[in-house]
């Protein structure tokens, strides 16, 4: 991750001049589509909907010039469902595509049955930072692929000093690890949460106890997009960053940019993620937080990943 692909892979491909007609990139989530988008736009030097531009549900811009269209995975499934053999679409380029949704598999189908029966001179693209391509190049006819390293960087993981015990609250624990994170580094830091009732939750005990350089901002699917792009932003100088976020901002990538500087991650395992107890019906969670702090070099922000 890091290398760049969903911000410069479309842009490169559009100035190479192999592609006929529009790029659609998909997009797990509706916040990561519009930052990619503006990111691209603001390469180029163009406002949002220019030639590059985006769809979501609720939500478009796009003009006649657009030739770059970011796009959530469902607008895919309609658009097939409406016209078929995709008119006007040179490439489909499946970004995250580790996510494994039921929409992206479904897309990417579909998108392979029309170039074997209606469009042969349609280009597919796969990404991922994490995923296993070997067996996604196999189904695609033992199509090439093409690695490129993102920057690597040292993290150091840090634990409470003690496991989280039955009577602990989630969001209790996560603030007293974000205060003690807050003093041991530097920069932004990026607090992963389950929902939004353990975010809004964390941000009630954490108001007051941090210094006053601190700004703390939600971030979830739920909320407007002016207070979207406002946990995305970034800092203003002399502030620290504090967001905390459901996974939404796992693909978000101008995140990195709004934390910039020191970067701390703060998060249960996966085992903190819901789940449902077979003889009781009911959901319920398990693990303990930790944080994990890591560095870079300009130009690139310093964030931390696993």
């Amino acid at each position: 991750m890091g290398a760049g692909k969903t911000t410069r892979v479309p842009l490169d491909l559009l100035a190479s001049g192999l592609v006929e007609g529009r790029i659609l990139m998909l997009e797990p989530r509706r916040l990561a589509a519009r930052a990619a988008a503006e990111r691209m736009a603001s390469t180029l030097g163009e406002e949002v909907g220019q030639t590059v531009g985006y769809r979501i549900r609720g939500d478009s811009k796009v003009s006649r010039a657009t030739r770059i269209e970011v796009v959530t995975e469902g607008i895919l499934t309609r658009q097939l469902q409406a016209d078929p053999d995709l008119p006007g679409i040179g490439l489909v380029i499946f970004d995250e595509f580790h996510e494994r949704s039921l929409q992206a598999d479904l897309g990417l189908a579909l998108a392979w049955e029309v170039r074997g029966a209606l469009r042969d001179d349609l280009q597919i693209v796969v990404m991922s930072a994490t995923l296993d391509a070997a067996p996604v190049a196999a189904l695609l006819d033992d199509a090439p692929m093409v690695t490129s390293e993102g920057r690597a960087f040292p993290v150091e993981t840090r634990h409470l000093d003690r496991p989280k015990g039955p009577r602990d609250r989630i969001e209790t624990v996560t603030a007293e690890l974000v205060a003690r994170a807050y003093g041991e580094t530097g920069g932004g830091m990026l607090v992963f949460l389950p929902g939004e009732g353990e975010i809004r939750r964390t941000e009630a005990q954490l108001k007051g106890r941090l210094p006053g350089d601190a700004d703390i901002l939600p971030l979830f699917g739920a909320m407007e997009l002016k207070a979207q792009r406002a946990a995305i932003a970034p800092s203003p100088a002399g502030r620290r960053k504090v967001v905390l976020a459901t996974s939404i901002a796992e693909t978000s990538n101008a995140l990195a940019w709004a934390l910039s500087g020191w970067l701390a991650t703060i998060g249960a395992p996966p085992s903190e993620a819901r789940r449902i107890c077979r003889s009781s019906g009911t959901s319920a969670r398990s693990g303990t937080p930790s944080f994990a702090a890591s560095a870079a070099t300009p130009p690139w922000p310093k964030r931390c990943s696993s």
